[in-house]
């Protein structure tokens, strides 16, 4: 093969890996697409950012591409779509990342805002973890192995939080059941928590 086919086989494999960078002025992610969602709010004043919760979601539950996930975030799913919808439409939640199963990343909210992702949650006895958190949804089930393109790309995200918000650390890096334990399963036992901070 000459080296140029090599890099041609290469250039979309490098086009989907875009670089991940942050705006601080804004918060909004480069290299990720961006869906705004009016499913926000400010933190509270003075709030520092130090924790990660990683959620899985697929809708309708199992199936995975299409554009439901982004709909539900931005209000704009219909109840008459599907019938587990009927029971989701009229919710207003969102997430400030979705990480596809090809890893592609998609943001919701600016990561200085606070997204309405955890839900009641507390996290070693502090409570409403939404104030204090970023909350990154990927693309699966808790039964259904999540892919190779998603770690690496959710390690990726893990680094540039620890750059940019200190206090977030591998030990604050947890999923949505701990936080709501009981009450949220996800991402599952199919998450790979000793696969993950080892590729941070």
């Amino acid at each position: 093969m000459e080296w140029r086919d090599g890099i041609d086989v290469l250039r979309p494999l490098y086009q989907r890996a875009r670089l991940l960078k942050l705006d601080r002025n804004t918060g909004w992610v480069s290299g990720a697409r961006h869906v705004p969602s009016p499913n926000h709010d400010d933190r509270p004043p003075g709030t520092d950012v130090d924790l990660l919760v990683i959620h899985g979601i697929s809708l309708p539950p199992g199936r995975f591409g299409g554009d439901c996930v982004e709909r539900f975030f931005t209000n704009a799913l219909s109840p008459e779509e599907h019938p587990f919808f009927r029971g989701i439409a009229s919710m207003r939640v969102s997430a400030h990342l979705f990480l596809r199963r090809d890893g592609t990343v998609v943001q919701f909210v600016s990561l200085y805002k606070r997204a309405w992702h955890a839900g009641a949650s507390s996290f070693r006895g502090r409570q409403r973890c939404n104030d204090y958190s970023i909350g990154i949804e990927l693309e699966g089930t808790d039964t259904l192995a999540y892919t190779a393109r998603q770690y690496r790309r959710l390690a990726a995200v893990g680094r540039l939080l620890m750059r940019h918000f200190p206090r977030i650390t591998p030990e604050r890096m947890v999923g949505h059941d701990e936080v709501a334990p009981g009450r949220k399963t996800d991402p599952g036992p199919a998450f790979d928590w000793q696969r993950f901070r080892a590729a941070l």
